[in-house]
């Protein structure tokens, strides 16, 4: 299976798959799509409406991930399910702390 994220010069690019209006904020794991890709799947509270779920993803990952929520942004997908989210820092450093959030 593929791993759910891209290395990039200044971090990575995370894919998600994002259901909003849940009963918890969590992080439940990879999915693989039809086509093989892989997301990262994860649950908030907060409504899809004015960018609330988006935000509330954006705060769930800085925090399982231990940066600063300013180094997390929704890049593309921002009305999407299927998100790809940019997180600035050390890329192997962040690649592991992902690997450590679905083993």
């Amino acid at each position: 299976m593929s791993q759910p994220f891209r290395l990039r010069d200044d971090g990575i690019d995370l894919f998600v798959r994002l259901t909003p209006k849940a009963a918890l904020d969590r992080i439940d794991g990879v999915e693989a799509t039809a086509d093989g890709r892989t997301h990262l799947k994860a649950r908030v509270r907060a409504v899809p409406e004015n960018g609330a779920a988006n935000t509330a993803l954006e705060r769930l990952l800085a925090k399982a991930l231990g940066v600063p929520a300013s180094s997390v942004s929704v890049v593309t997908g921002s009305t999407s399910r299927l998100k790809t989210l940019r997180i600035v820092g050390d890329a192997a450093v962040l690649a592991d702390r992902i690997k450590a959030l679905f083993e």
